[in-house]
């Protein structure tokens, strides 16, 4: 190569840092044309499998395809499509929509402002609402983000037990309750009125969770270590989530919970 030749025979009677300069003024813009070149050849390689394959369950034929012939994709495709790729983005975001609060209480270690009780009654509620899309074999890009809230809940719970002062006999009573009945929800080992009861039963669990927490933020005329974020995050994954369940098809309770 030319620029190869040149530098080997400057290098003889320049110093290094001038071979370097060379070297980068006269190979570096023809080393970023064949990066360049390389990465245009692999989207086109990956766009054309697409347009053949599905991926987790999104078909990229009717997107690729008009795109290719510089059309505007349909209408029925866009919606569906997008759906999907929201849905998954929803089930990334929510492994760490919770990680905000759990930061605040492990670095003031303390958990003043918060209602233990809102945080009980989430963890029941998000176990409910899993076992339910579980049971009826909804999409996981659908609820997906069930699993990562329910495990960051439990989390959280644990260390608002670990700062609590005040636990008592009641608490072990209720976490041996929830140990035993959570795994049998979880498999399906439950009849399908059961299911649906405890399904209608969540939506006033998420409801009432929330009012122990705007009681004590009342009282207490402040937030506490309560996360503006992770609140802020949640309220605008149940935004995304409306429009997804409805491309999704999902039954009209799935719909009025979220």
């Amino acid at each position: 190569m030319p620029c190869v030749q040149r530098l080997a025979a400057d290098v003889s009677r320049q110093t290094l840092a001038s071979a370097f300069d060379l070297a980068y003024r006269s190979c570096l813009p023809m080393l970023f044309g064949i990066l360049v070149t390389d990465a245009f050849v692999e989207l086109v390689d990956a766009a054309a499998k697409m347009s053949q394959f599905e991926l987790w369950g999104m078909n990229f034929t009717c997107m690729v395809d008009p795109l290719m012939l510089y059309e505007i994709p349909p209408k029925d495709c866009v919606l569906p499509l997008l759906s999907k790729i929201l849905g998954y983005c929803i089930v990334a975001a929510s492994g760490i929509v919770k990680l905000p609060q759990i930061l605040i209480i492990m670095k003031s270690r303390s958990i003043k402002g918060l209602s233990k009780t809102s945080f009980e009654m989430e963890v029941v509620g998000f176990t409910i609402a899993l076992s339910y899309c579980i049971y009826k074999r909804i999409p996981f890009s659908a609820y997906g983000e069930l699993v990562f809230l329910l495990l960051q809940g439990i989390f959280l719970l644990l260390l608002i037990y670990y700062h609590s002062t005040n636990l008592g006999p009641a608490t072990l009573v209720k976490t041996a309750l929830y140990c035993a009945l959570a795994p049998t929800l979880l498999a399906g080992n439950v009849s399908e009125n059961v299911m649906e009861t405890l399904y209608a039963s969540q939506h006033a669990i998420f409801f009432l969770s929330r009012i122990p927490q705007i009681y004590d933020n009342f009282v207490n005329k402040s937030t506490g270590q309560l996360s503006f974020l992770t609140n802020f995050m949640v309220f605008g994954g149940c935004i995304v989530r409306l429009f997804t369940s409805i491309q999704e098809n999902a039954p009209s309770s799935i719909i009025l919970d979220t």
